[in-house]
């Protein structure tokens, strides 16, 4: 099979031209999304060429220092992430997605590389970097639905979680359902996306590592490590966030302590 094949900067900057028909559908139905369109381009872009930059020059050094620093970046950038698209009070929840996330990754991590693939050195930024950015990227969609849902049926709901309260039921008791309904609309995507695989759509690592010249069973085994990494550091970071956040953001009063920001108003033209 062929390797990787280049793409020159002026072949990439022609191709990026097509991201004119999303902004052309913007205008076409007054969406008022062009500043948000070219705000989200332009970031992708630049934080992308410098990620690029800053992994050749991680994975010479190859310093098992460094790596473990930048691995402590991706989950403190992860969890603000989740917390700031629930748009949730952080104050009561930062520690407890931060567990999570942790929980979820670093096990995962150590059997990856002890086990599994066992590369040389054991924290080669090779693979640690990229493994813990696809178990991070992949957990943080699924929290934040987790935790808007949870938080949004306290609101929601709130008469039914009095009311068993008033029956004698301990906040974990009566907060129950409302994080069996979060983590069952957590899992959905994955579990649809896990169910159609192959048939439907070819997983992003499987597919950059056939355009790379890996033999394709090769990176499926590698696209089925991967898959069921991400079904475990969903579930581990989900269990963990939500436990640890209803202990953290309810009081012993069954008082729920964690409540959605006001959205910002924006101010009035004269």
């Amino acid at each position: 099979m062929q390797s990787s094949l280049d793409i020159n900067w002026w072949q990439l900057a022609i191709f990026m031209l097509v991201l004119l028909v999303p902004l052309a559908v913007n205008f076409r139905f007054s969406l008022g999304l062009t500043r948000e369109m070219t705000l989200a381009v332009v970031r992708m872009s630049l934080q992308l060429v410098l990620v690029g930059l800053y992994l050749q020059f991680l994975f010479e050094l190859n310093n098992p220092l460094l790596n473990l620093m930048w691995l402590m970046v991706m989950l403190l950038v992860g969890t603000s992430a989740i917390i700031s698209s629930t748009a949730l009070e952080a104050k009561y929840l930062y520690l407890p997605v931060l567990c999570g996330l942790l929980l979820g990754l670093v096990p995962l991590l150590l059997l990856l590389l002890l086990a599994l693939l066992q590369p040389v050195p054991v924290y080669n930024a090779q693979y640690l970097i990229p493994l813990a950015g696809m178990l991070l990227g992949n957990s943080l969609s699924g929290n934040i639905v987790a935790l808007q849902r949870l938080f949004t049926a306290f609101k929601d709901k709130n008469d039914e979680y009095e009311g068993a309260l008033a029956l004698g039921a301990r906040p974990p008791q009566a907060s129950l359902p409302f994080v069996q309904l979060a983590m069952q609309q957590a899992f959905a995507p994955i579990l649809a996306s896990m169910a159609t695989t192959g048939l439907v759509t070819l997983p992003g690592m499987m597919t950059g590592q056939i355009l790379g010249g890996v033999d394709p069973i090769t990176a499926i085994k590698y696209q089925l490590v991967i898959l069921a990494a991400i079904f475990v550091m969903l579930s581990i970071s989900v269990t963990t966030s939500l436990y640890l956040g209803i202990r953290t953001g309810i009081a012993p009063t069954g008082f729920v302590k964690i409540k959605f920001k006001a959205p910002k108003m924006k101010k009035q033209k004269p």
